[in-house]
């Protein structure tokens, strides 16, 4: 939905906001059960991301092009039973393709139907844009999610099994670290990827804060930078009650 005097972001934006800047689960933190329980190894990581993605881009399209016919009365209705609808295309096709990979992946193919990011970009996005721009997006955020349980699957695998796509990495002295294939390590390898993202938005929140990029951007202030007020030759403060109070000395 267009907001007047908000500039559109292009299609390559949208691409790129759930790859990076919206990653949905090292930015907004969503779909947590499956990125848990199914990273044990890098193929199971990429099979779901591969599934969620089509049942994300596939609903997102056919809600996008529907949006001015369902009533909004039976909107969230409508999305879970479209979403549903792909969940169990995939289902027979994963079962069809490889039953160890179905086996592996158990019951939370199924449960694609409740997850948060397909429901949430369903009524945040695509129930809102036209059905290109809403393609572009959900492609973005699939292809988001599986780099996401692709970078837990694989540091998991490998430190749990010494393996990569089931391809021994290390020598037959390699001693795996068991619990990388439990659920606690899971959460071990989730913290530490999000810790990552934390500094580096960090870092180049500091970066572009800096006096230094004040200099190369004039826009842009640098952190605890003094306020113009304070600078002028007619501002006093005063101190009242213990707490500094400031105000403006009255020009005569």
């Amino acid at each position: 939905m267009a907001i007047p005097g908000q500039k559109q972001p292009t299609n390559l934006e949208e691409l790129l906001e759930g790859i990076w800047k919206q990653n949905p689960v090292f930015v907004m933190v969503l779909g947590m059960c499956p990125t848990l329980a199914v990273t044990v190894s890098a193929m199971n990581a990429v099979s779901m991301g591969l599934a969620t993605t089509f049942v994300l881009v596939a609903s997102c399209l056919l809600i996008s092009l529907v949006r001015n016919i369902v009533p909004s009365q039976v909107r969230i209705a409508a999305y879970i039973l479209i979403i549903a609808t792909f969940v169990t295309v995939v289902d027979y096709a994963i079962q069809a393709i490889s039953l160890a990979v179905y086996d592996a992946l158990g019951a939370f193919i199924q449960l694609i139907v409740v997850n948060c990011i397909i429901l949430g970009r369903a009524e945040a996005h695509a129930a809102k844009n036209p059905p290109m721009r809403a393609a572009i997006n959900a492609v973005g955020m699939g292809v988001g999610f599986t780099i996401g349980l692709l970078a837990l699957g694989g540091v998991r695998e490998i430190l749990g099994a010494g393996k990569l796509f089931g391809f021994p990495l290390f020598g037959p002295e390699f001693q795996p670290w068991v619990v990388m294939v439990l659920p606690p390590g899971g959460f071990f390898v989730l913290g530490a990827w999000l810790l990552l993202f934390n500094w580096l938005n960090r870092r180049k929140s500091n970066r572009i804060c800096s006096p230094d990029a004040a200099q190369r951007n004039p826009g842009i202030a640098p952190r605890n930078a003094p306020d113009s007020a304070a600078l002028h030759p007619g501002y006093l403060s005063v101190q009242l009650d213990g707490q500094p109070q400031d105000r403006a000395r009255p020009t005569r």
